[in-house]
């Protein structure tokens, strides 16, 4: 009882369970089912000692919610951050459920997590908290149980750590248990770039939809990690204008586009955005409100919200973040015609596609070529695209919704199949 409080009290949680039960009220499903599809299936929570490099130990905590097992294996990734909760774990793991189920992929949802600011860590005491971590939720995971990934705060390296850990253990060699590793220990070609590689698909694909043209696009990013910067420079390349990026220390704006070469290379060599010269500095909360043709919140969630939401000067807002718009400004921009939504569970689909590629070569020890990669990601998303379009217009309801409600009528059919086990 006292977990299930937790988890509930989440604001983050909450808001995950909101957009649930409008789905499910589409749906009709019965109170039995709709409580049965909606609750984790299981809540790991594990503490960690991990020696510093001054020889003190430090117990950090760690999570891994799996919230479905009815549809195959978890898969969800983990991350490092300092604002972590069990609450954030559960509703991320929930939103992978439905992301999984949306793609058609054979998987549930699953997420992780470590209360940690890795940046705070040495090389070293990044490695030993990885494999700590790893060791913990060891149990729980394998290549047909639950497939981790990398997340906010962890990347290639760290799951290569993870992969070694679990292969020890195991006294073998096992790739499949977790994806976005390096390509030297079995990693896809194309998997670090497929989120934002997705993010830009759908954009594209939505702005031919509006008529817009590439060099009448400009692009605001809020976060520019991985999937902002993949994203950033996809449509960079299309043709769009970048018109404004951020990180955690704020953002930079110039009206007539910016170098992204030039700001990676600034990032790489100073860690932050913060000094780049290429525009003016701007804060991440102004960034949200510029007129651009197209905004990618691609940091953490719950950034636009009932304050903001009104404010927004985007012609497609497109979510490549899990969980970034709140309950409330989601009813707002349901009422403004002028901004198309193309919602987290659609949006940024493309990285757990390319993992399920990823664990595929695994398994058949058979890799392909990059292009065989992204076309077959980039006929995915079209066919998710359809399906989502097609029940929208079926129900009447917001793209978010529709395409709520095609993850969670998946995932409820196949726990009602299922039954119970006695």
């Amino acid at each position: 009882m006292a977990l299930n409080n937790t988890i509930y009290q989440s604001p983050v949680f909450q808001q995950a369970c909101t957009q649930f039960d409008l789905a499910a009220d589409i749906l009709g499903l019965d109170a039995g089912l709709r409580e049965r599809t909606k609750r984790p299936r299981r809540c790991v929570v594990v503490s960690m000692p991990v020696r510093m490099d001054d020889g003190r130990i430090e117990i950090f905590e760690g999570y891994r919610v799996q919230h479905n097992l009815s549809t195959g294996p978890a898969k969800g990734g983990i991350r490092f951050h300092h604002d972590v909760s069990l609450g954030e774990v559960a509703a991320l793991a929930m939103w992978m459920s439905w992301k999984c189920s949306l793609a058609g992929l054979p998987y549930g949802g699953a997420k992780g997590g470590v209360v940690v600011d890795p940046r705070l860590l040495s090389a070293n005491e990044l490695e030993r908290l990885s494999r700590r971590y790893m060791q913990e939720i060891l149990p729980f995971i394998g290549p047909n149980v639950d497939i981790p990934a990398p997340d906010v705060g962890t990347n290639e390296q760290v799951m290569g750590w993870m992969v070694d850990t679990y292969s020890n253990h195991k006294g073998h060699f096992d790739p499949g248990v977790i994806t976005g590793k390096p390509i030297a220990l079995g990693g896809s070609l194309g998997r670090r770039e497929a989120t934002g590689e997705g993010v830009a698909w759908f954009v594209k694909s939505y702005l031919q939809d509006l008529g817009i043209e590439p060099e009448n696009t400009t692009v605001a990013i809020q976060g520019f990690g991985n999937v902002g910067s993949e994203a950033g420079h996809a449509l960079y390349h299309w043709g769009a204008e970048i018109i404004a990026i951020s990180d955690y220390t704020g953002g930079v704006h110039n009206p007539k586009g910016l170098d992204l070469k030039a700001a990676q290379a600034w990032i790489a060599e100073h860690k932050t955005l913060q000094g780049f010269p290429g525009g003016e500095p701007i804060t991440n909360e102004q960034l949200l409100e510029l007129p651009c043709t197209v905004l990618i919140p691609a940091a953490l969630e719950r950034v636009i919200t009932d304050q903001n939401a009104a404010k927004l000067k985007c012609r497609i807002l497109a979510e490549g973040a899990n969980g970034p718009v709140t309950n409330k400004a989601d009813a707002i921009l349901a009422e403004r015609a002028d901004i198309e939504v193309i919602p987290d569970v659609l949006c940024n689909s493309g990285g757990v596609i390319v993992s399920y590629f990823e664990w595929l070569q695994n398994q058949q020890n058979y890799y392909w070529s990059k292009n065989e990669v992204f076309d077959k990601l980039y006929r995915m998303l079209a066919k998710a695209k359809a399906s989502v379009e097609e029940t929208k217009k079926k129900y009447g309801c917001s793209r978010r919704t529709a395409a709520l409600v095609l993850g969670i009528s998946r995932v409820a059919e196949a726990k009602a199949k299922r039954g119970l086990f006695p």
